[in-house]
């Protein structure tokens, strides 16, 4: 046979297994591939998950763990020159910006639910918060009791409320809901004193502390409304991409990559005022790491 015609079975194969590989591809990595896009849904103020510095870049822990998940998303449908696109969400928008397809990887401080499960799907829990109030210390505000006729803040599309009203002590407080449009708005609303306390996830009250003029004034108090896992959001019913996904998050567990950028994030100064938030891991959060998944919050909070 003549080399010519080795060498023209051989591309022709070429053709055929790579034509195959694509073939292969379904639904969010066939998305990315065909666009050659890939979109970080980031939050604006989520720290120190997801946030934006002091030069408007989105970073936070969350971020470098998507980073991460870009690389694996390249070598997978083979374009090291995938672009890269960031989108603002805010808690209002997030799941639906995931579903209708504007969002591929949702990068910030989502809480992973039995109810949003029915929606979207969720990397192995990455964060686990308590959620919990954040409060000026010369209010003397130190329990949810204390809370009865007064303005509470929270953010839009979040699910605080509905925690503080469940809670047994909480259940006959008469508060008033004020709402922030994401969550340096609500905590505007208790620095200018609109609110008396801000109730959410306790890195968030702790982040949002440290970036203010006057950290020292605030104190996270009162009971634990919940413990919830928060994990990386994208469309649901993707087993490919979904595969990806677990298995990538599970290799940075096992070879204690997040472990490293739990350190950086939440252990060492961080922008844009070099804070250090100095927040050990928790147990429950070991725990997950430990033994990656993504049990929703109900499974956290059984009695």
């Amino acid at each position: 046979m003549k080399m010519s015609s080795v060498l023209g079975m051989a591309l022709a194969g070429w053709l055929v297994a790579q034509g195959a590989a694509a073939e292969d591809l379904s639904g969010t990595l066939k998305k990315i591939k065909d666009s050659g896009t890939l979109v970080m849904g980031i939050r604006e103020s989520s720290f120190p998950l997801s946030y934006l510095d002091q030069n408007q870049k989105p970073v936070g822990y969350h971020i470098d763990i998507c980073l991460k998940l870009v690389d694996a998303v390249k070598a997978k449908i083979g374009l090291p020159g995938l672009k890269v696109e960031t989108q603002p969400v805010t808690s209002q928008n997030r799941i639906p910006l995931v579903t209708n397809g504007t969002v591929d990887l949702e990068c910030g401080s989502t809480t992973n639910n039995s109810a949003r499960q029915n929606q979207v799907a969720f990397a192995p829990t990455t964060y686990v918060t308590a959620v919990r109030m954040a409060v000026k210390k010369a209010s003397g505000i130190t329990s949810l009791a204390q809370l009865d006729g007064k303005p509470v803040a929270t953010t839009t599309g979040t699910t605080s409320v509905q925690l503080m009203r469940a809670n047994e002590k909480g259940k006959s407080i008469n508060f008033r809901e004020v709402y922030g449009k994401d969550h340096a708005d609500s905590f505007l609303m208790l620095e200018t004193d609109r609110a008396v306390a801000f109730v959410m996830d306790d890195n968030l009250l702790l982040g949002l502390i440290a970036s203010a003029k006057a950290p020292g004034d605030y104190a996270i108090v009162g009971e634990t409304l919940s413990v919830e896992p928060i994990a990386i959001m994208f469309r649901k019913d993707d087993p490919q991409f979904k595969g990806l996904v677990h298995a990538t998050v599970a290799s940075m567990a096992k070879s204690g990559e997040l472990d490293k950028f739990y350190t950086k994030w939440f252990m060492s100064p961080i922008p844009p005022k070099g804070v250090n938030l100095n927040f050990p891991m928790s147990e429950a959060l070991k725990s997950a790491l430990k033994n990656p998944n993504d049990q929703p919050a109900e499974a956290y909070n059984a009695k």
